[in-house]
């Protein structure tokens, strides 16, 4: 795989361990100095000590808000915020979660007022490739610079995963820290298969055959989230990367021409697309949401669904007794496919940012600091039931079904572990554009080739307009 960099994006790695652990401040003995930002602004700072080596403002109240989205709150109220308040118990924090971060923000960004920590995620989120472009995001080096909260001889950025930094660079330089590592793959239900004497497909042909025999048991074997029909460029890419390899991601990020004009996107777009004209899509599939979607099959009317880790969180409220998340790879679409049948993405996500004009700059560093600590990462495991980026963050936690299985299956993947930048580097292009374009596609209203031509048309838009800037990878 090759080296890579992030922006925005739902929820989203690189493999590793996850992390367990208890409270613990670094030593004392005190160091002189200002804080600065790692892109050289000055900022209003307490000291520096072993104890604080941030500088934190220990007085300065912390403005936080969160996406109140799959992964809910509680995990900043529970967790998070309760270790800030007893390493600073003189400091305010002040808690907000919000549903539309854009809608919420995005004029304190434009007027010079933002919060000092912001989980920038979800449908309403505030494009990270443009708040970078724009100078309203601060440089995080000193925060991965820093000794970790529970071993100061050990920097923050060791205690995380391979990548998990880069992912959230710009240009070489970090400003956004992703906590969740994310397992993509497609969904089902373990006891409903196993009622079935059913097994996951591992190619294509298989799934065909496995349609066939769940739509004559009386349950649609697929669902998608509808009018978030995007969910399905997932595994539209990653079949086409296991039948084509690395690359086809690579010229995608680099909004190379002919980058979804080419014979393995064809493939992949062909099979999913006869999903629809098999019949086994659930009917009325098209005009849901993904939570109608999601609790059509969490209800068990349809057999497998596309989605990340974060999918056993949302659901948790509407999953009956005795149902049992997990998690499969994509198909291989044919035998000759360039990476083993384990292959699947997975991602850091779920995107959290300090703003550039935030009252207390190194308050949000701290703020993170604490959330990669061990006892802030197992946190976070425990509340949201996802995994993170913290190396051993799951170590000693009893995982429910479907993380214990994307977890299983990363670490089945070995080598084979996918990513990919352009729906985080260009929002636009992510959503409308191929959403419109998936939507299209497994609706009927457009064939495969003309799937292709629209997607290509929205990526040379992206690429020819020169307001828009651009990432390599």
């Amino acid at each position: 795989m090759t080296s890579f960099s992030a922006d925005w994006s739902r929820r989203k790695f690189l493999r590793g361990a996850l992390a367990t652990g208890a409270l613990a401040l670094p030593g004392t003995g005190v160091l002189a100095g200002c804080a600065t930002s790692g892109g050289g602004q000055e900022q209003s700072a307490g000291a520096k000590t072993d104890k604080n080596p941030l500088g934190v403002p220990e007085d300065k109240p912390l403005e936080v808000y969160i996406f109140n989205g799959g992964f809910g709150d509680s995990y900043a109220t529970g967790v998070h915020e309760p270790m800030y308040k007893k390493a600073y118990p003189k400091a305010e924090v002040n808690h907000k979660a919000e549903v539309d971060i854009k809608g919420a923000l995005q004029s304190r960004f434009v007027a010079g007022n933002p919060p000092d920590f912001v989980n920038d995620s979800g449908d309403g989120q505030i494009p990270l490739g443009e708040l970078v472009a724009n100078g309203q995001l601060y440089d995080l080096s000193d925060l991965y610079d820093a000794p970790s909260w529970d071993d100061p001889g050990k920097k923050v950025r060791d205690t995380m995963v391979a990548g998990a930094v880069e992912q959230g660079s710009f240009d070489g330089k970090p400003f956004v820290m992703q906590m969740a590592l994310t397992v993509y793959g497609i969904w089902y239900n373990q006891a409903l298969f196993d009622e079935h004497g059913w097994k996951a497909p591992t190619t294509w042909d298989e799934m065909m055959d496995l349609c066939a025999d769940i739509k004559a048991a009386g349950i649609a074997p697929w669902t998608y989230q509808g009018i978030h029909a995007r969910y399905m460029s997932w595994p539209l890419i990653t079949m086409a990367a296991k039948l084509a390899g690395d690359q086809v991601l690579v010229d995608i990020d680099n909004l190379k021409e002919g980058c979804f004009d080419n014979d393995a996107i064809k493939e992949s777009a062909n099979a999913l697309q006869s999903l629809k004209t098999k019949g086994y899509i659930l009917d009325g599939t098209e005009g849901m949401d993904h939570i109608q979607a999601q609790g059509q099959w969490s209800a068990g009317k349809a057999a497998f669904v596309p989605c990340g880790s974060w999918l056993e969180n949302e659901q948790k409220d509407v999953t009956p007794e005795g149902f049992k998340m997990a998690v499969m790879a994509e198909p291989v679409l044919s035998k000759d496919s360039k990476m083993s049948k384990g292959a699947l993405r997975a991602q850091a996500g779920e995107p959290y940012v300090v703003p550039a004009q935030a009252k207390n700059p190194r308050g949000g560093l701290e703020y993170m600091r604490i959330m990669l600590s061990k006892e802030g990462a197992k946190g976070f495991v425990k509340e949201v039931s996802s995994l993170t980026v913290v190396q051993g963050s799951a170590d000693g936690v009893e995982l429910p079904p479907g993380l214990s299985s994307a977890k299983k299956a990363v670490d089945g993947a070995g080598k084979d572990v996918l990513f990919w930048n352009y729906q985080n580097w260009y929002g636009k292009l992510w959503n409308p554009a191929i959403n419109t374009c998936l939507s299209n596609l497994m609706s009927g209203r457009a064939s495969v080739n003309e799937f292709v031509a629209q997607a290509e048309a929205e990526v040379k838009k992206i690429r020819d307009d020169a307001s828009v800037k651009k990432y390599k990878r």
